[in-house]
């Protein structure tokens, strides 16, 4: 039963960063990466390759919501590469609703990042992972969606030119 005992972790985690995004404080998603991270030691790669991504996406959301919280830059180091790791599977031909999810979640956290960072790299990061996403999200998600993701595009590209500029 270590499979049901995972899947446990994975829905307490789901519930931790629920809570721990309606409060302000950080000691909710701390438990939530904790249980996600438990989970991942038998939601392996290789015995559930989907589920495994499924929970690398959530341990990401949950550390790059602790990045936003925080001023320095590590849990939203490991929330790229929580996203990075999860489209190792949940690529656009297996899984292209999921792979356009994690891709937006990649470039909000790589467009965090850029924003604390003087360079632009993190920028067009994050506007090459909302264009991946734009290439799937483009026919199925809602009107407003599109037009919300087409916005940090811009947004991004916006300041990537700025900042060459300078």
């Amino acid at each position: 039963m270590p499979l049901d005992w995972a899947m446990t972790q994975m829905n307490l985690g789901n519930a931790l960063a629920t809570l721990g995004e309606r409060e302000s404080g950080r000691a909710r998603l701390e438990e939530a990466v904790v249980a996600y991270r438990a989970a991942l030691g038998e939601l392996t790669r290789r015995r559930v390759p989907l589920q495994w991504a499924t929970t690398q996406n959530n341990l990401g959301v949950a550390l790059q919501t602790l990045g936003a919280r925080e001023s320095g830059t590590a849990c939203l180091e490991e929330a790229v590469a929580a996203y990075r790791a999860a489209l190792e599977e949940r690529t656009c031909d297996r899984v292209p609703l999921d792979y356009a999810m994690t891709q937006m979640n990649l470039g909000n956290a790589l467009a965090t990042l850029g924003e604390r960072e003087s360079g632009t790299g993190r920028l067009e990061e994050a506007a090459a992972a909302w264009n991946a996403c734009l290439t799937v999200a483009a026919s199925a998600w809602p009107p407003e969606w599109i037009q919300d993701l087409r916005s940090r595009i811009d947004k991004a590209l916006a300041e990537i030119g700025r900042r060459s500029a300078i």
